[in-house]
């Protein structure tokens, strides 16, 4: 039988060990409608993947690459190790082309600069607490920390005169928490007006107190253009790690729905049930958007999926009217675990040029366990079509794995740059004659 007791899906270590809400398994009254039978989305291959050698670089052959290994990726492509660094999560390209890389667990931001073979790393940012998201806007820089969001100038390879845009923020340390935060990693993006968005993941599973603390958690935040207080944009939303702004200026968020939920035919968390609901959301944000968290759950897919209310939580739907909130545009199979996401535009080749990249760390919770991947959503007159899979084979039919995507972004050269905090990797997946 499973428990309800779950951990922390983003597989770093956080300060202070989270313990979440603890989930009822008492039977509840049925929903007022059917729940939808489809089930969650399963990622499709794209058309023409095909297993390739990874190639690997004597000196960067170190575990998991002391033995070869195998990816897919589209026919002509290639997949290599590029760096070799502890824990490497978020992407950002700088304007004189590094690579920044945040590395929570070590309170640092990475510059990888390419050059012949390997390229240069040097430490950018130091002692910073758990810093994770990194954009830019023009020459300055982003980067979300747990408990703040800063701004620098980045000039001449540095980044200097930091100021601080939005501070005070939960995360491990915060008085009230006690150290019992799940989700303290944020992710931040910057609209075409200026405005600073940053995601505050909540604190567990079910924890449905963060919807009135201050600031308010399982947000979408945002700081208006010139500075100003921070205010939520979007709600609900139980951990969008994946915050990205999409070719024509709209934001998105890739989020992390919850574990254990119940059937709502029966009120029991069984495991079938639990393996294949709900679906992770990739969703458009709007002013004042509400994804529903915790009292309601996209159902179905993989596109325009409704919401039902979760039996758990809103039993009797007085807590939220699930029914009349917008459907939820994309989604990724349940205990995907979407964690970073950006979009390209006119860089790769068709069928890939525009469309959107995340990074799929795949479930712990699952059996068999949902497959770290890294997808691909096609975008199309501000509207992005289902998932596939761009990069796979990380786990083999039995399981076990040996990567884990964490972002991909695309670089100056045409290539596409993927994190990966399991294999200590940076991969460059290359097309045809790049």
């Amino acid at each position: 039988m499973r428990v309800c007791l779950r951990h922390n899906r983003i597989g770093i270590c956080i300060v202070g060990a989270a313990l979440l809400t603890a989930c009822s398994t008492a039977p509840t009254p049925a929903p007022e409608r059917p729940a939808p039978t489809s089930a969650a989305p399963t990622a499709e291959p794209a058309a023409g993947l095909s297993p390739v050698a990874v190639q690997v670089a004597r000196d960067l052959a170190q575990a998991p690459f002391d033995e070869s290994r195998e990816a897919l990726v589209p026919r002509g492509w290639t997949l290599s190790v590029w760096a070799r660094m502890p824990k490497p999560r978020l992407a950002a390209w700088t304007p004189d082309g590094a690579l920044l890389i945040s590395v929570p667990s070590a309170g640092q931001v990475v510059a990888l600069r390419p050059g012949t073979g390997s390229p240069t790393q040097e430490v950018l940012l130091d002692g910073l607490d758990q810093p994770h998201g990194l954009t830019f806007a023009g020459n300055s820089l982003y980067v979300a920390e747990s408990d703040q969001v800063d701004v620098y100038d980045y000039a001449d390879g540095r980044a200097i005169n930091r100021r601080t845009v939005a501070g005070g923020l939960p995360d491990a340390k915060s008085p009230d928490l006690r150290g019992a935060y799940s989700h303290a990693l944020k992710s931040v993006a910057i609209g075409p007006d200026g405005a600073v968005y940053f995601s505050i993941g909540s604190t567990g599973n079910i924890s449905a107190e963060d919807r009135d603390a201050d600031p308010p958690r399982a947000t979408i935040m945002r700081v208006p253009p010139g500075g100003g207080p921070a205010e939520p944009f979007a709600t609900g939303v139980r951990n969008g790690t994946g915050l990205a702004i999409a070719p024509d200026g709209s934001l998105w968020t890739a989020v992390n729905n919850r574990d254990n939920v119940a059937d709502p035919r029966t009120g029991e968390a069984d495991p079938e049930y639990v393996d294949e609901h709900p679906p992770e959301s990739v969703a458009r944000l709007t002013p004042g958007r509400e994804l529903g968290w915790p009292y309601c759950n996209p159902d179905g897919g993989p596109a325009n999926l409704p919401l039902i209310r979760d039996v758990q939580t809103n039993a009797d739907g007085d807590r939220m009217d699930c029914a009349s909130l917008p459907p939820i545009e994309q989604s990724l199979g349940a205990h995907a675990a979407p964690l970073g996401m950006s979009f390209t535009d006119g860089v790769l080749p068709v069928p890939y040029a525009s469309g959107a990249l995340v990074g799929v760390h795949g479930s712990w919770n699952r059996e068999p366990p949902r497959e770290p991947e890294v997808s691909f959503f096609p975008w199309r007159d501000g509207v992005l079509g289902d998932q596939q899979t761009l990069v796979g084979g990380f786990q083999s039919a039995g399981g076990s794995r040996w990567g884990r995507p964490v972002a991909a972004v695309t670089g100056p050269d045409g290539a596409v740059y993927i994190t990966d905090d399991y294999a200590d990797a940076v991969y460059r997946l290359a097309p045809p004659s790049r």
